[in-house]
């Protein structure tokens, strides 16, 4: 071989060695930022995130090897909560794992880029997260739940196990779209069951205690707790609240009633967060959030507390234990 010939060759090799080696190496480690609607201290917390990481776990994931996670709680401190979003932002991660509508979209004003799946969004294209649930048409993807009509579903099962109800609180959050709609069931059905729904604004659950116990120095009174961030942070005093009141409530997740609540129809969120870690290994692997469909919960389970049951000198229809999903004594 010539000279000049030996030299072209060297040079062609060098140029395409560092391109084979590359890839032939592992994949770097992969950031995944997780934003959570509780805080860190929840028990409930710990539930989500251990589901999420068994989820990643099956699909062979590590943290520390394959995987680097970052975490952010709420901290019911709209200047603190945003500064925690952008500190994930920040760390430049591959994708955002994050809890609530309301943070969803909260991140999703702040990159139009990073992939963001959510979990326990309610309405997410009337909240503007994503264009459509099967085309999501952005960086935003995830889980739904609690359609408009869970709301008549909550009431029905209230009347059903105090009968006595006439007059319902009704927690939520009025600037979700998901609350009116749900409130709007309600009001429709209310007439046929023979009671009279009051809202109460779920924002601050200092205004929460007063409204209720306002409300409670009526008769024949319950409540119904939908699926807000405010009130899931704060569920130990409104538990507080229903049992001082001896208020007979629905709820939207297990965990109220394995807190001592009365009884409970909804989706598992920790079961919403193992799914999510589908979506994430599958964002990680080259899809785009844009191509995977909004999910919306296939399963609602019902829940029910005998003990409290007792303590309010409620005795649930055994057509009703019957048929419930799991029953606490």
């Amino acid at each position: 071989m010539r000279r000049r010939d030996f030299i072209k060759v060297i040079a062609g090799s060098a140029t395409a060695w560092p391109l084979a080696a590359r890839a032939q190496q592992p994949d770097r480690i992969r950031r995944i930022g997780v934003f959570m609607n509780l805080a860190a201290d929840d028990p409930q917390s710990s539930k989500e995130i251990s589901a999420f990481l068994d989820g990643l776990r099956e699909r062979g994931w590590t943290t520390g090897s394959s995987l680097q996670i970052e975490y952010r709680w709420v901290a019911d401190d709209p200047n603190l909560d945003r500064k925690n979003a952008q500190e994930l932002i920040a760390i430049a991660p591959d994708v955002l794992l994050v809890g609530g509508g309301t943070y969803a979209g909260m991140l999703q004003q702040m990159t139009s880029t990073v992939p963001i799946v959510f979990v326990e969004a309610s309405d997410p294209v009337n909240r503007g997260l994503v264009a459509s649930l099967a085309q999501p048409g952005s960086n935003v993807t995830g889980f739904t739940q609690f359609e408009f009509s869970i709301g008549g579903k909550w009431l029905e099962l209230l009347k059903q196990i105090a009968p006595s109800v006439r007059r319902v609180a009704v927690i939520r959050d009025p600037s979700q779209s998901s609350a009116v709609g749900q409130f709007a069931a309600m009001q429709a059905l209310a007439p046929s069951l023979g009671v009279e729904i009051s809202p109460i604004d779920a924002r601050d659950i200092g205004a929460i205690e007063q409204a209720l116990t306002a409300f409670a120095r009526g008769a024949n009174g319950g409540m119904i707790v939908t699926a807000t961030g405010n009130a899931r942070r704060h569920r130990e005093t409104i538990l507080s609240l229903a049992a001082r009141f001896k208020l007979p409530a629905v709820y939207p997740y297990r965990y109220y009633v394995a807190d001592g609540g009365l009884a409970s129809y909804g989706p598992d969120v920790a079961e919403e967060c193992r799914l999510a870690a589908g979506y994430v290994d599958r964002i990680l692997k080259g899809e785009k959030a844009s191509d995977l469909p909004v999910q919306a919960a296939t399963k609602y389970a019902t829940i029910f507390n005998l003990k409290t049951a007792k303590a309010l000198g409620l005795a649930i229809p055994q057509n009703l234990l019957a048929t419930a999903d799991e029953v606490i004594e």
